[in-house]
């Protein structure tokens, strides 16, 4: 089902000169020429030519043998091998400074996006006056109850203190030219690919699918990682958490001069002030407050630090095909 904000709007069907796919690998030795063969099943009615761009992020097993033979068998595929493992966000972004298509697609290879949604996401470009089509999950397919828990909390965390909401969001997207363009304006070292195509804006459009079971291997996921990018989200899109601790700051003034108050009422009245046990507590709660606190500056200050390093956001190691030179070296 394709939806514009609810509505189906009539324009004149767009063209394009060429598709590039975008796919951040790793460890997906076994994915990549399913992967590559139903791809090249979906588009095989389309009017324009298209290529895949493998990204190898630092990968331990085969993979990059893998996009190699397949390289050797059609040059539409092509390839980049990151120096080691930078992390998904670096290696889209990876990707998407070398693709030069008109449209430019981005998608995991574990085939948990279906490559059967191209067409339609084309399609919905082409009718569809929006330079974004969005892959949106109706079921998020067999992920346990924890981990759809902790991400509902997160993308309800996410909107309410930066604004977007990223409910069913995944990262297959398809970007017109200029999306992604914008999208390559943001130089920022800690990325969040999600939050930063949803902050360049732009009409959009978008498609709904079932996560399906992963055909080979094991999501390279853990809890720490998502845990980090969770972290690094929502602390490149919002200041919220910085304004919480002054919250927190005035809470604690307020409830000193209520006890200050109390304390001093008692003295003049005659009454014994007993407070040892009421400063013990006060001691622990304001430490923990102050601790907590200071953790997250220290995730700001750390974000700067990153920042002002000014280190390329990835390194390449090997190319396959005729790509620009990006970012890396």
């Amino acid at each position: 089902m394709i939806t514009l904000d609810g509505k189906f709007l009539d324009a004149a069907p767009k063209t394009y000169r060429r598709l590039d796919i975008v796919v951040p690998v790793f460890n997906e030795e076994a994915n990549i020429p399913p992967f590559a063969q139903t791809v090249a099943e979906a588009l095989a009615g389309c009017e324009a030519p298209y290529r895949i761009l493998f990204i190898d992020d630092g990968s331990a097993d085969a993979t990059w043998q893998a996009i190699q033979r397949l390289h050797d068998e059609d040059p539409k595929v092509m390839g980049i091998r990151l120096s080691r493992n930078f992390g998904k966000e670096s290696a889209i972004a990876a990707g998407l400074e070398h693709a030069s298509g008109d449209l430019v697609l981005l998608m995991d290879g574990d085939l948990q996006h279906p490559p059967t949604l191209i067409p339609e996401m084309i399609e919905a470009w082409r009718q569809q006056p929006v330079e974004i089509v969005e892959a949106v999950k109706a079921d998020r397919g067999v992920e346990g109850r924890f981990r759809r828990t902790l991400a509902r909390g997160f993308y309800a965390l996410f909107n309410r203190l930066a604004g977007f909401d990223l409910r069913g969001a995944s990262d297959m997207k398809l970007l017109s030219r200029k999306a992604v363009d914008a999208w390559l304006r943001m130089p920022e070292k800690n990325l969040f690919f999600r939050g930063m195509s949803a902050w360049i804006g732009f009409p959009r459009a978008s498609v709904t699918f079932t996560v399906p079971v992963r055909l080979h291997g094991a999501s390279g996921w853990r809890g720490g990682q998502l845990t980090r990018l969770a972290i690094s989200a929502i602390t490149a899109f919002s200041s919220a958490p910085l304004r919480l601790i002054a919250l927190t700051g005035v809470i604690f003034g307020l409830f000193a001069l209520a006890l200050g108050i109390q304390t001093l009422f008692n003295y003049f009245s005659g009454h014994a002030v007993s407070g040892f046990t009421t400063v013990i507590i006060l001691i622990l709660l304001i430490g923990a407050t102050l601790m907590f606190g200071l953790t997250i500056i220290g995730e700001y200050i750390s974000r700067i630090y990153e920042e002002i390093k000014g280190r390329p956001r990835y390194l390449i190691d090997q190319r396959l095909g005729d790509l620009g030179r990006g970012q890396g070296r």
